[in-house]
């Protein structure tokens, strides 16, 4: 069976990948998991089955290759495997769990995570992050089954394991989780000063106007590139409602101006919609006035929390920033949006060498 790190050359070598060294340094422990769960197992009657394999937690930085290489790992397994986005799979959990209180069962995780292991010896998710209370107040028991039933799980992460759930509500009663995290996996900090996503938008534009066929074709060409066809939905709990981005992968969300804007959002829901994604392609900002000065209210305000938390901004627009809000109250405080939507142009923008 072909090992991690010779998947990996070969891509080097069909020039597909550039040598990374933070990337190669993760492929070790990658390895060691797949030599473990390929081992023979010895059966007998008096024998226990060999305990699993530690799995692995590996963070880093947007950007750095890190679902390259759990997709690459997955890849050159030859036993039973899932892949899957962690907020996807949450999901999943969620509706079970409502099913099986819906059906009386006393203690629902119990069956849930049953289930989701069954035959299963591979759990890879992509970007683990938590910033929902029920999310955390389920996850913690749910992960502890599901290893206990003999399933290694490998995820990727933004955050080191001590930083998730970071300031949420009654934290305390997830820090066990935290522990289980460390005990079971490895915890590996992908150390790269390279930012492959950046590279991919050097030299691209990223704000394409006037909003008309051409531009929105730039800009879904520019979505394919970053995010591929590995897409989910990603709803975001704000105070006991929920704001959806309809697409969404590896950081980057994707949504329409009308969603975010022409709906009753507040402060709020941007500082959470800036906390959860790292790159935001926004499409349709019409030309506000002040016919629509309740959209452009918000527009400003969305704007100032991507800027603040340094997201990308990759959008369409009916009109260059220094014209989208010529007339009508407001739009002389629409200058610093403007100055700003000019200064989130830039190709170091959301860099974090360059913060």
């Amino acid at each position: 069976m072909t090992s991690v790190r010779d998947a990996y050359d070969a891509r080097v070598a069909a020039g597909e990948l550039t040598p990374d060294p933070a990337q190669l340094e993760a492929l070790p422990d990658l390895d060691r998991i797949r030599v473990a769960l390929h081992q023979p197992v010895k059966r007998g009657l008096f024998r226990k089955p060999p305990e699993p394999p530690r799995g692995l937690y590996m963070w880093g930085g947007v950007g750095r290759g890190k679902s390259m290489l759990m997709d690459l790992f997955v890849s050159t397994l030859d036993v039973p495997a899932r892949r899957v986005h962690f907020h996807a799979f949450m999901q999943e959990v969620q509706r079970a769990l409502t099913a099986e209180r819906k059906a009386g069962t006393s203690d629902p995780i119990k069956p849930v995570a049953a289930r989701m292991a069954e035959g299963l010896r591979v759990l890879a998710f992509d970007e683990m992050q938590i910033t929902d209370i029920a999310d955390a107040m389920i996850v913690g028991r749910l992960f502890e089954l599901m290893m206990q039933a003999g399933v290694v799980i490998v995820t990727t992460s933004n955050r080191v394991p001590d930083d998730l759930y970071k300031d949420g509500l009654n934290r305390a009663l997830f820090l066990p989780f935290i522990e289980l995290l460390k005990q079971k996996m490895v915890v590996h900090e992908l150390v790269s000063h390279r930012d492959y996503r950046q590279d991919r938008l050097a030299g691209r534009p990223v704000y394409f106007t006037p909003d008309n066929a051409e531009s929105r074709a730039a800009f879904a060409r520019l979505w394919k590139d970053l995010t591929g066809n590995d897409v989910v939905p990603l709803d975001i709990e704000v105070l006991g409602r929920t704001v959806t981005l309809p697409a969404y992968s590896n950081g980057a969300g994707r949504t329409s101006f009308h969603a975010l804007c022409g709906a009753m959002l507040g402060p709020a829901d941007y500082l959470a919609v800036a906390e959860s994604v790292r790159v935001l392609f926004l499409e349709g900002i019409p030309s506000l006035s002040r016919s629509n000065f309740n959209e452009a209210k918000r527009f400003v305000t969305l704007i100032d929390a991507l800027y603040e938390a340094k997201v990308r901004l990759i959008c369409t627009a009916a009109a260059e920033p220094e014209y989208l809000y010529v007339e009508g109250e407001g739009s002389f405080e629409f200058e610093r949006t403007a100055s700003r939507l000019r200064e989130m142009q830039a190709e170091d923008w959301g860099d974090p060498s360059e913060s």
